[in-house]
């Protein structure tokens, strides 16, 4: 789909510029833990990489009602994203193994792990579940900053503006001296910190040590609270988490 239909009309419109393509293997599994900045991000990414990615989405994505709501779900399926649960628990760890299977598959698996947009274009700090499936599949992680796509469809906004926008592939992170570890929670967050700084280093974003979905809820008046172990983030949570 994203060959043949999408990828000539947003290649053109939005002229998007790419560095260290050649850090994506051209085989085997590997996770693409990216920053997400909005919507788009699902679509610019995989766009340019030469190998299908599959992203996990948040389970809402699938379950609209009505028109909009199927055509929503038939827009993720189309563009090979997984539903995701994120409410924490069984169903989230439910949701990660669905992530383990595209890897256990020789695949790329896409993960947010923020675990939704960002509020305010600045980076947050990392769910462990990432760090989980990493270590648990014995693959590689490669950061992937998103450039600009803020711009182009900031929280909130329907149409899209009209604006270049890029994306940095850094170069694999291997974590193999933790490998047997992957059940030590304090091994799980040296592993997605790690993660996390390289995201700051190649995006130039000005890191918070907080949760984004934490941010959302103290922003909306809410109470706050989100489990440490909660799922790595959805992409769209791909197209992303809200």
């Amino acid at each position: 789909m994203k060959t043949f239909v999408l990828g000539p009309v947003l290649k053109t419109l939005f002229r998007p510029w790419v560095k260290g393509l050649d850090n994506v293997p051209a085989q085997g599994a590997a996770i693409l833990a990216s920053n997400h900045l909005s919507f788009s991000d699902s679509i610019f990414m995989p766009l340019m990489v030469p190998r299908p990615v599959v992203f996990l989405a948040k389970s809402e994505y699938f379950t609209g009602k009505g028109i909009k709501g199927r055509l929503t779900a038939t827009f993720f399926r189309l563009t090979n994203q997984l539903p995701m649960d994120r409410s924490g628990g069984a169903a989230s760890a439910r949701s990660l193994d669905a992530g383990m299977d595209v890897l256990k598959n020789g695949s790329l698996l896409g993960i947010y792990p923020e675990g939704t947009r960002s509020p305010d274009s600045r980076l947050y700090r990392g769910k462990v579940g990432v760090a989980r499936l990493a270590l648990q599949a014995r693959v590689p992680v490669i950061p992937v900053a998103m450039i600009g796509t803020d711009k182009v469809q900031p929280i909130g906004k329907r149409m899209p503006n009209i604006r270049r926008i890029g994306m940095i592939f850094g170069e694999p992170l291997d974590f193999s001296r933790y490998y047997g570890m992957e059940d030590d929670r304090l091994i799980q967050r040296s592993v997605t910190d790690e993660i996390m700084y390289e995201l700051m280093r190649l995006s130039g974003q000005e890191y918070v040590d907080e949760y984004a979905a934490v941010v959302k809820l103290r922003l909306a008046g809410k109470a706050t609270g989100v489990p440490e172990d909660g799922p790595a983030g959805a992409g769209p949570a791909a197209p992303g988490s809200v």
